[in-house]
C-alpha cells in the first residue's frame, strides 16, 4: 500500500532515501483508485515523536501495494512540548479539526509517556476522550497502541490498567487465540512481539466487558484484542511497530540515566532481546561505566559540574550501539506487517466511498465483519 507524499513531512523524504514504497502526489493523482485516509494521533514525548511517526509509516507502507495510503499526523496542543518539537508539529502536522471535517477511514493512536498513575490526570486526557468519541461514530476502525489501549478501555468501559511489579520489557512469544478472526488470518500461530510497559490490562479485565482477546502470551499477557463488535477498535499492548533497534535505544537511555545518577541501579537487559554476543559487549561496557564512576566519585557532589558533564559525555560516546545492533535479530516485524495489512484490507473493504462516512451501505456497524 504505497504511502502518498502529500506534504513536506521529512519522513517521506527519509523513506524514499531508504528505498521504501512512497508515491508522489502527482503520480497518485494519475491513478484511478480509491485512496485510504488514515489519521495518526502522535502523543509520544519529544524525544520519540519523529521515531514513532516513522515506525508507523514504515509498518503501514510495507502493506498491500495496490491501494494508496494518505497518512495524516496530528497531535494535541495540550501536550507540553519543547519549542523545537512544537515548531515541527506546527510545520508538518495537521489540525484535528480539519481532519474531522474531511473525514478519516481509519485512525491510529500512539502511546504516550504519562507522568501520573491516573490517566485522567494527564494533559492529553480530555482531548483524547473527545477524539475517541468522534472516532466511534465516524471512523471505520481505530487502532490503539499500548497506552492508547489502556486509555481507550478506561474511557469506554471505566476499567483502569493495573501497575506491574516490574517493567514488562523485552521480546515475548505469543499465540493466536482465535484463528478464525480476519485480523489474524494467514499469520503464524506463534510469533514474537516486543513489549515495553509498566502497566497491564489482563484478559480477564477485557473479557468482562466483552472485548475479545485474539493474541496473548503466557508471560507478557494480552497483545491483540478487539472491541465487542469485532473491529471498530483494535487494541495492542505490545509494539509490532518497533524497529530492530527500538529496545536497544530504550536500554541505552536507561543506561544514560544511571550514569547521570537519575536511577540508582544499572538497568537489566530487556527479556529475550539480546543474544549472548550482544550481552558480552554490554556487560563489558557496564564494567567500564562502573569503573569510571568509582574512580570519579567526587562528581557526586555536583553532577552538573564541567568535570561531571565531560565524564558523562565520554561514557555516552563509548556505548557500543552499532556493535550490539549487529547481533540482534528482528523476530516480530513480518507478523506485524501482516496484521496491519489485514487491518487495512478490512478497512478498505468496509469503508464508504465517501471519506466522511465510516461504512458502505448495508454494513452493520455493530457487527461489521459479518460475512468475513
Amino acid at each position: 500500500m504505497p504511502i502518498v507524499a502529500h506534504s513536506a513531512l521529512p519522513t517521506f523524504i527519509k523513506m524514499m532515501n531508504e528505498g521504501e514504497n512512497v508515491l508522489s502526489q502527482e503520480r497518485a493523482e494519475q491513478q484511478d483508485i480509491r485512496e485510504l485516509h488514515i489519521g495518526l494521533l502522535n502523543m509520544m514525548p519529544d524525544a520519540a515523536l519523529e521515531a514513532t511517526e516513522r515506525q508507523f509509516f514504515r509498518l503501514i507502507g510495507a502493506c498491500n501495494r495496490i491501494a494508496q495510503f494518505y497518512v495524516h499526523p496530528f497531535s494535541f496542543p495540550e501536550i507540553p512540548r519543547s519549542q523545537s518539537a512544537q515548531d515541527y508539529i506546527d510545520k508538518y502536522y495537521e489540525k484535528f479539526e480539519d481532519l474531522q471535517k474531511l473525514g478519516l477511514d481509519a485512525l491510529i493512536i500512539s502511546g504516550a509517556n504519562p507522568q501520573s498513575d491516573d490517566l485522567s490526570n494527564e494533559p492529553f486526557w480530555i482531548p483524547l476522550q473527545k477524539t475517541l468519541d468522534w472516532a466511534k461514530d465516524n471512523v471505520t476502525s481505530t487502532l490503539c497502541a499500548c497506552l492508547a489501549t489502556h486509555a481507550t478501555v478506561q474511557h469506554f468501559h471505566d476499567i483502569k490498567r493495573q501497575k506491574l511489579e516490574s517493567k514488562r520489557w523485552g521480546v515475548f512469544s505469543h499465540r493466536v487465540q482465535d484463528q478464525t478472526h480476519p485480523l489474524v488470518r494467514h499469520i503464524n500461530t506463534r510469533f514474537d512481539v516486543p513489549h515495553s510497559r509498566w502497566n497491564d490490562l489482563s484478559s480477564e479485565n477485557l473479557h468482562a466487558v466483552g472485548i475479545k482477546v485474539l493474541v496473548k502470551s503466557k508471560v507478557a499477557g494480552v497483545h491483540l484484542a478487539v472491541s465487542e463488535d469485532g473491529f471498530r477498535f483494535v487494541y495492542f499492548q505490545g509494539h509490532p511497530e518497533y524497529e530492530i533497534n527500538s529496545l536497544l535505544k530504550e536500554y541505552k537511555r536507561e543506561v544514560q540515566r544511571f550514569i547521570k545518577k537519575e536511577i540508582k541501579l544499572y538497568p537489566p537487559f530487556p527479556t529475550h532481546y539480546f543474544g549472548q554476543k550482544a550481552k558480552d559487549l554490554l556487560e563489558s561496557y557496564e564494567a567500564l561505566v562502573v569503573s569510571y564512576l568509582n574512580e570519579n566519585k567526587d562528581i557526586d557532589i555536583d553532577i552538573n559540574s564541567d568535570k561531571a558533564q565531560i565524564l558523562f559525555k565520554s561514557l555516552f560516546n563509548k556505548f557500543p550501539e552499532e556493535q550490539v545492533l549487529a547481533h540482534i535479530d528482528n523476530t516480530w516485524n513480518d507478523t506485524g506487517k501482516i496484521l496491519i495489512n489485514n487491518w487495512l484490507g478490512l478497512v478498505y473493504q468496509l469503508t464508504n466511498s465517501q471519506r466522511d462516512l465510516p461504512f458502505m451501505d448495508g454494513i452493520d456497524k455493530n457487527n461489521p465483519l459479518d460475512g468475513f
